[in-house]
């Protein structure tokens, strides 16, 4: 319950940001937020992406190659819809690629950007899946 009246307007004073009221106990300090895993549409789009640009060329024409639409082809390259693997197929064979390729580079990526947000302490309880050496007689 509220205890203002119904049609009195209750006034919420602004400060700066991070500015305490006067009297207020210092805040304590916020640990950092946990590092977010990438999602795979976010990975796939950017390598497309990359690799568009790397050629040079447009997303129309792209997009015509693959017949989608540029608009959709827009949204997959940044990560905004989640595309059904016939549309990713068909954006990588417009790009010359297949589509093992894009996975294969967008989880080359994955490693890359993962192995990055991995702090030191777990490295050593649980290596990653890359730290190693095969040898083959």
């Amino acid at each position: 319950m509220s205890n203002h009246l119904p049609n009195e307007a209750r006034v919420i004073p602004l400060r700066p940001h991070g500015a305490r009221p006067a009297g207020a106990p210092p805040r304590q300090a916020q640990p950092a937020p946990a590092a977010k895993e990438p999602l795979l549409r976010d990975l796939v789009g950017g390598v497309l992406r990359r690799e568009r640009l790397a050629q040079e060329r447009t997303l129309k024409d792209v997009a015509e190659g693959a017949r989608i639409s540029m608009p959709y082809l827009s949204e997959v390259e940044r990560g905004r819809k989640e595309a059904s693997s016939e549309v990713l197929a068909a954006a990588a064979h417009a790009l010359g690629m297949n589509l093992g390729d894009l996975l294969t580079r967008a989880q080359g990526e994955l490693a890359r950007v993962t192995s990055r947000h991995a702090g030191a302490g777990r490295r050593g309880a649980s290596a990653s899946s890359h730290d190693g050496m095969c040898l083959a007689a």
